[in-house]
């Protein structure tokens, strides 16, 4: 065990390295955002949610510059999170309130890519969900909704989600009354194409499964795992449901690439061993992702 885990130990990096990248993250995420902004959304008149979708209704109606409208929008914003809450948002949240509209400005005078509501809204939904789980990554926000989500939840004690959720609804209601229903359907697409594509960023492709093995050869099924499949095991205590008996249980995840082969071993030693498994989307620690 103790080789295994030499193996698989990663170096810490170092803190100056960390915060440096961390801010990368902001910068390049909110560029991103802003591409996918003036490229597929603004064009097709999408406001799906937040004060991006706030700036394209505000341009539609006023004919305002959408840059302008979502500093304005921005700063009140993470000044009243920070004096309400009383949270410490950080210098990089800061950096990605500012940035964003910033870049926005930059590529206003980009070609649209499509004039196709329906791409506009898959394709900007995406590269906005691509952005901000970048932000995300490097431990920061791009502030708008998501703190006056957070205001809202303070003194309404909705959750957090349902908050979201009800700010960015009213904003794709507004832009169906302002501009056309369908655009207003399009928007709600492309509000879900960014939530996907968050949450892909997020965890990635590497979906890992967590193995439950129940037998009566424990010692030699984890034996076998280390021998096998070179990964670690955790031996959980139990009891059956119908006899109330004792039972343990042995836990290991591992890659998907590695999963058949674990029950294989596992079925070599106990063919009568009782296998459940799981998806496990976000693991961390040895031989896995650091954290």
């Amino acid at each position: 065990m103790m080789m295994m885990a030499k193996k698989y130990r990663r170096e810490p990096m170092p803190p100056a390295l960390r915060h440096t990248m961390e801010f990368a993250f902001v910068i390049l995420g909110s560029f991103f955002v802003a591409l996918a902004f003036n490229v597929f959304l603004l064009p097709n008149n999408i406001a799906s949610g937040g004060v991006a979708g706030i700036s394209t209704i505000t341009k539609g109606v006023f004919g305002w510059e959408p840059g302008i409208v979502q500093w304005i929008l921005n700063i009140p914003l993470f000044i009243i999170g920070v004096v309400i809450l009383g949270k410490n948002f950080g210098i990089k949240s800061f950096v990605g309130t500012i940035t964003l509209p910033l870049f926005v400005l930059l590529t206003s005078n980009l070609e649209p890519a499509t004039p196709d509501p329906l791409l506009g809204a898959i394709f900007g939904g995406m590269g906005v969900g691509l952005g901000l789980g970048i932000v995300f990554r490097g431990r920061a926000s791009t502030g708008g909704i998501d703190l006056a989500a957070q205001v809202l939840h303070k003194f309404t004690h909705f959750p957090l989600g349902i908050s979201v959720a009800l700010l960015d609804g009213m904003i794709v209601l507004t832009s169906a009354i302002v501009f056309s229903l369908e655009e207003g359907l399009y928007a709600l697409i492309g509000l879900f194409a960014t939530s996907r594509t968050i949450d892909f960023v997020q965890v990635g492709l590497n979906t890992s499964k967590n193995v439950m093995i129940i037998t009566e050869q424990v010692d030699d099924v984890r034996q076998a795992i280390f021998k096998e499949i070179d990964r670690g095991v955790t031996v959980l205590s139990g009891a059956g449901g119908y006899t109330d008996q004792e039972r343990r249980v042995v836990m290991c995840v591992v890659q998907q690439n590695e999963f058949t082969k674990l029950t294989q071993t596992v079925k070599v030693v106990d063919p009568g061993a009782f296998v459940v498994a799981m998806n496990a989307t976000e693991v961390l620690g040895e031989g896995f992702k650091s954290g």
